[in-house]
């Protein structure tokens, strides 16, 4: 099987459904999904197999999701069936709670970095965020835009910024408060 079909060297792709210009926002919005996806697997092989075992498993579910986010955000067919559902923003949400529990509290912003794995967290979590912002344009330019994509990668996002802070916190790295920052966080949470 070969990899290129050359049916992309005038700029245009097949998307399901239909075929787009290269630069279209819906290829913008999956392309930077998959991004997010990269970032993930690079935190993987970063992340200690026995300290973050549950982490690990959390994040191959989540780079499976991320393919299932893509698809349906690559999808113009009105036969479309999403792969991507509301449990998967409801086990993001009850993540985000644990790791809230068990890092310490804040008071303030932090740095993004630590750690190696927690600097490549923090990556995955700043794409993450500029892939919502692609999807919230995609969503004005195509209304039937699958909501839930923007909703996870939303969770998504602050699912990274928790996992980013237990992580350094196993590692024993304490994150560095940004010296300007007022209080923003009331109670210690996010």
């Amino acid at each position: 099987m070969s990899i290129y079909t050359r049916t992309g060297d005038k700029g245009q792709t097949s998307i399901i459904g239909g075929r787009v210009d290269k630069d279209d926002i819906r290829v913008e919005a999956y392309g930077t999904v998959d991004e997010v996806n990269c970032f993930v697997g690079q935190a993987v092989t970063e992340l200690e197999p026995e300290l973050f075992k549950d982490v690990l498993v959390d994040l191959e579910k989540i780079q499976h999701e991320l393919f299932d986010c893509g698809g349906d955000l690559a999808s113009i067919s009105e036969k479309r069936q999403l792969k991507l559902h509301k449990e998967s923003i409801d086990y993001l949400e009850t993540k985000i709670d644990e790791y809230s529990k068990e890092a310490p509290a804040l008071e303030r912003f932090i740095l993004p970095g630590g750690s190696k794995p927690a600097a490549s967290i923090h990556i995955a979590r700043t794409v993450t965020r500029r892939a919502e912002r692609l999807v919230v344009t995609l969503t004005k330019a195509d209304p039937k835009t699958p909501v839930l994509a923007l909703q996870y990668l939303n969770r998504l996002s602050d699912y990274f910024f928790a996992l980013a802070r237990v992580v350094n916190y196993r590692l024993g790295v304490k994150d560095v408060e940004y010296i300007r920052s007022a209080k923003v966080f009331r109670d210690g949470k996010r």
